[in-house]
């Protein structure tokens, strides 16, 4: 089955522009990039797929030197005439394993501008240290990342509910269908072949054995992550342990009860990072735009999909029985189901959210996340409570010269006035969990027609 995936419009995009540089889309293993570029090659007269896994795919660039005759090679063994480059699709998928291919990107744009190129890889960040020569400035970027609860609800072909996203607000008749289907989703997660085994199984029972064998590929593959016997064994220990830190900022020292020190765990979850496996979400102390990651604050941990984490933890069968999911596990859940579904939003670059912190020796403030919309950093707390428990951004709206404020939640959607402690007036839109995809369009609509 074949899944709409919202990076199929920059595809198109790419391939509308007669200028386009060859194509690298980037992102963790098993998200989807191999599938949504055969799918693509499809509008393609001809297309010309390798693998560089493979001896004989990898050959053409370990035995020819120039960019034309590695293209004549392959148009010859595909059987198809040089002369229809123009409409044809080379497609290099793994292309981590070969860094001289990742090198001689450059001399399809500069010799072979007519020849459309994708490359695809999951460890490029490691392959590209061994690259001779990066193509800065003559290749193009995209980001893959587990299914959002958008892509989630077209691959169960509920229009409807995508219907209703569309809409701002959403209409309140939806609200309780819209909700149980983001509880399906949070609970299943947004691994392609996570969810393509629950649309055939329709049964959460059947899906461990898949878990486990996504999360036992991410292990085995520790080996290509770390340059050292101790760094592989500090990264095997956070790979085993991370998921127990989901509900705290962490400190790399001795992380997970271990003798390891602080700077390797530190260049250990660098390289998980960069392998988009764990992100390191930093705080940032700004009241105002630009908003700056202060990396000598200790991080959240953002995992690659929730649905791992949920098996990882042994809690679906416990967030089946529930309505509101931000009440499981020390309300940690939602949180980073929200983060999940603003970093999916990022196709073109690589950036993190980022939360709000206010340290002070007696007492401390956290934001969940914070959103620029046009001149004003915009705080977004991820509740179950009542206006009177949101205490970091009550502390936020005092420090700040603007009155929008948003929380997350399962009930319906408002907008309302309120007041912090101190007497400060200020409006709240209350947005329900499933608008996670939503939030930069309802943040914008709310600025713009709202006012004090």
């Amino acid at each position: 089955m074949l899944f709409k995936r919202q990076i199929e419009q920059q595809l198109e995009n790419w391939k509308a522009n007669t200028a386009s540089k060859p194509l690298i889309i980037r992102g963790a293993r098993q998200t989807g990039k191999t599938t949504s570029v055969k799918k693509f090659a499809k509008t393609y007269q001809h297309s010309i797929l390798l693998n560089l896994e493979k001896d004989s795919d990898i050959s053409f660039f370990e035995n020819f030197q120039d960019i034309t005759t590695i293209a004549e090679a392959l148009f010859l063994s595909n059987n198809i005439s040089f002369e229809a480059k123009n409409s044809t699709l080379l497609f290099i998928d793994e292309i981590q394993e070969s860094p001289k291919a990742i090198h001689l990107l450059r001399y399809f744009y500069e010799e072979l501008p007519e020849l459309n190129v994708i490359a695809a890889g999951s460890l490029l960040e490691f392959s590209m240290k061994d690259v001779k020569s990066f193509p800065v400035g003559r290749v193009e970027f995209l980001y893959m990342h587990p299914l959002n609860f958008q892509e989630y609800l077209n691959a169960v072909g509920h229009d409807t509910a995508l219907d209703q996203l569309e809409k701002i607000p959403t209409d309140i008749f939806a609200h309780p269908i819209l909700l149980d289907l983001f509880n399906r989703y949070a609970i299943v997660g947004g691994m392609p072949e996570i969810v393509q085994r629950y649309l055939k199984k329709k049964n959460i029972a059947d899906l461990p054995v898949v878990y486990e064998s996504i999360w036992g590929t991410y292990k085995d593959d520790v080996e290509k992550y770390a340059a050292n016997a101790t760094e592989r064994k500090v990264i095997k220990h956070i790979i085993n342990t991370a998921h127990l830190y989901l509900d705290q900022r962490i400190k790399f020292q001795h992380f997970g009860n271990s003798n390891y020190r602080s700077r390797e765990v530190g260049e250990a979850m660098r390289n998980l990072d960069a392998a988009k496996i764990i992100r390191l979400i930093y705080p940032s102390t700004d009241l105002q735009p630009p908003m700056k990651p202060n990396k000598r604050k200790a991080p959240r941990l953002q995992f690659l999909d929730t649905g791992i984490i949920n098996y990882s933890l042994g809690i679906q069968a416990d967030m089946l029985a529930m309505r509101d999911l931000n009440k499981l596990y020390k309300g940690a859940l939602i949180p980073h189901l929200i983060t999940q579904e603003l970093i999916s939003l990022n196709t073109l670059n690589d950036t993190n959210p980022n939360f709000w912190v206010r340290e002070k020796k007696q007492a401390s403030a956290e934001v969940d996340l914070l959103y620029t919309c046009q001149d004003k950093l915009i705080p977004i707390e991820i509740k179950s409570g009542k206006i009177g428990t949101l205490k970091s951004l009550h502390q936020f709206i005092e420090r700040t010269g603007h009155p929008y404020a948003v929380r997350l939640y399962a009930g319906e959607f408002s907008i309302e006035k309120a007041k912090t402690p101190g007497g400060v007036p200020y409006l709240l839109m209350n947005m329900p969990y499933y608008l996670g995809t939503k939030i930069p369009a309802y943040i914008t609509y709310f600025v713009e027609n709202y006012q004090l």
